[in-house]
């Protein structure tokens, strides 16, 4: 895991310093670190709130769309907490930072959510076979 991690810090770091020369160099903008990531994670962040709209709204028009948007915007949350957890773990020399003990944890959120799924789809089943029962008495009668 501490390998993963340093592997994409290292790339981080090399884009890092070719925006630099691109920009400041190649173009003569002269920005500093504060402006670059102003500008840099502003683009990056409006880019991803564009694409996560248009997910969203494709989503949104099925009838589980609602739970299928909080399912994934919950799953992205988790995604930052295990890696944070497992590198505070890292810093802290506190258990053990290990690649696995956060697939785990994700695991654990996937499992616990298809209970949820099939809670729910037990519930809508019992709805839709009470009230086809209904109807069928208000027909007989």
């Amino acid at each position: 895991m501490k390998d993963i991690i340093l592997f994409l810090a290292e790339i981080v770091n090399n884009a890092h310093d070719v925006l630099i020369v691109l920009l400041n160099d190649m173009l003569g903008l002269q920005l500093t670190d504060k402006d670059m990531h102003f500008w840099i994670m502003g683009v990056i962040g409006i880019i991803t709130f564009a694409v996560v709209y248009m997910i969203s709204k494709w989503l949104s028009q099925f009838k589980i769309g609602i739970h299928l948007i909080a399912f994934l915007y919950t799953l992205t949350f988790m995604f930052v907490l295990v890696f944070a957890i497992e590198i505070q773990q890292a810093i802290t020399n506190r258990g053990n930072m290990d690649f696995i003990d956060a697939i785990i944890g994700l695991w654990g959120y996937i499992v616990l959510f298809l209970v949820y799924l099939g809670g729910v789809l037990l519930v809508v089943a019992i709805k839709a076979i009470t009230k086809k029962f209904k109807n069928k008495k208000n027909i007989t009668m």
